[in-house]
């Protein structure tokens, strides 16, 4: 077995275990602390330098630090959509909490690095900021939530925080000149991650720094979104339920996607996108003034665009992209993504004026508590985005096998003679796709940017031309 499977199947192991430990410890009473914060007790703002010299190509391994570049830096052409990509290093002295909530530590030392991608004209900035922690689940930092079209078409900045021991330790070998001295373990004394409460905070409180070196640059953030998915989404429950409360919010909203959401009703309204992977209980959290919910049917956790968007850059980082060897064809490609950049408009939306977003039918389950899925397999309820409502394969959001392929979810294109059925002729089939995006742009679950595009690849498909 290769070192990467290795090491992929311990992080997966890691990752579960760590899931039900923190659901344990949320529904466990609370020990008496040994130290308290005081409630809203201030966030610290950390020292910013930068921009980080050094752009792709270069080299991880020199000794100079201009001839290195950021790990996974992006390849999509920024400078044609107007937007830059820099990074920054934090520093500061964070708090140390556990995953009960409890104060640990005070005054901390740490240092980390932030990525940030905005829009060079500030006239081309939305005014919102989507800080995302970031995942490391497979054992480096990974911007999972940076979707390229919709972030830029809708003038987002986006930022990437490394908050994790994990993701440092592994940015610390992977280019020493460039990431040697980051540290957020207080030099070995925190090593289960107690600073990265603390840490991510401090990194939104830097957002809203525009003096020195302001990793925005000329931007000024009006809304600052806190997002996470999957393992990160973990964290941030944990910090939204625990540490919040006794801390100063930094953050107007959260996006916890793909993973779990907070059981606390705080000031600040969460958005919780679920894909059909993620959902495997009919019972849920209601949705409420400062809570919305919705789960996205043939989705998966981990689906086709995220893993075609960072096979390249895993290449170029780290000499290959990971495969699997899953029990079906795996990589849902239902837009997941789609379903989220609808959301985030929403959330903004709700942050700054109060207008709650719409809510969605929740997927279907059996009388025998399986999915409950149609004559075709997929599943029923939820947001059904076209490629569910105008099918051209099986799309799930299960699947098994090595790894990480229960993240996966399945893919099986239907052959001719089914889509001959479904679909007497082309114009049949792009009407199909266009009824349902309508639907979907009305109801508030996809943007008309998105949809026209669907539109696009349905024209330039074979459906029904046979």
């Amino acid at each position: 077995m290769s070192t990467w499977r290795r090491t992929s199947r311990i992080l997966l192991a890691a990752l579960v275990t760590a899931t039900l430990a923190t659901g344990a410890a949320e529904a466990a009473p609370r020990s008496a602390p040994a130290a308290e914060a005081a409630p809203g007790a201030a966030v610290g703002t950390p020292v910013v330098q930068g921009p980080v010299a050094g752009t792709v190509p270069g080299d991880p391994s020199a000794p100079d630090v201009e001839d290195t570049y950021p790990w996974l830096s992006t390849s999509t052409d920024l400078a044609a959509a107007g937007y830059v990509e820099e990074e920054f290093l934090l520093s500061g002295e964070a708090d140390g909490y556990s995953t009960t909530g409890e104060l640990l530590a005070s005054d901390v030392p740490y240092t980390t690095r932030i990525i940030v991608r905005r829009p060079a004209d500030p006239g081309d900035f939305n005014g919102t900021v989507l800080t995302e922690w970031q995942n490391v689940s497979a054992g480096y930092d990974l911007d999972a939530l940076w979707s390229p079209e919709q972030i830029v078409r809708g003038g987002y900045a986006w930022v990437g925080v490394s908050a994790q021991r994990v993701g440092v330790e592994q940015l610390r070998g992977w280019s020493p000149a460039r990431y040697g001295d980051l540290d957020v373990t207080g030099r070995g004394r925190f090593t289960a991650d107690e600073l990265s409460y603390d840490v991510f905070a401090q990194a939104a409180k830097a957002l809203r720094t525009r003096e020195g070196a302001a990793p925005l640059g000329p931007l000024r953030a009006e809304t600052v979104l806190g997002i996470g998915a999957s393992q990160s989404a973990v964290r941030m429950t944990v910090y939204h339920d625990r540490v919040l409360p006794r801390t100063e919010p930094v953050f107007d909203a959260y996006a916890h996607i793909v993973g779990p959401a907070p059981s606390r009703k705080g000031a600040e309204p969460v958005f919780h996108v679920l894909s059909e992977t993620d959902v495997r209980t009919p019972e849920r959290r209601a949705d409420d003034d400062r809570y919305r919910r919705w789960e996205v049917a043939g989705t998966a956790h981990s689906g086709w665009h995220g893993q075609e968007y960072r096979r390249p850059f895993l290449e170029r980082d780290l000499g290959s992209a990971p495969t699997y060897a899953c029990d079906r064809p795996a990589f849902s490609r239902v837009p997941l993504h789609h379903a989220i950049a609808a959301a985030y408009g929403h959330l903004v939306r709700w942050a700054e004026h109060g207008v709650r977003p719409p809510t969605a039918p929740p997927l279907e389950f059996a009388p025998d508590g399986t999915k409950a899925r149609d004559e075709f397999g997929l599943a029923r309820g939820g947001i059904r985005l076209s490629q569910v409502e105008a099918p051209t394969a099986l799309n799930t959001g299960d699947n098994s096998g090595e790894t990480f392929c229960v993240l996966f979810g399945t893919h099986i294109p239907f052959d001719e003679g089914r889509l001959d059925r479904l679909y007497r002729s082309h114009a049949g089939y792009i009407s199909a796709v266009r009824r349902a995006d309508t639907r979907n742009v009305l109801s508030g679950y996809l943007l008309p940017g998105d949809a026209l595009r669907n539109f696009r690849e349905a024209v330039g498909s074979g459906i029904g031309k046979r």
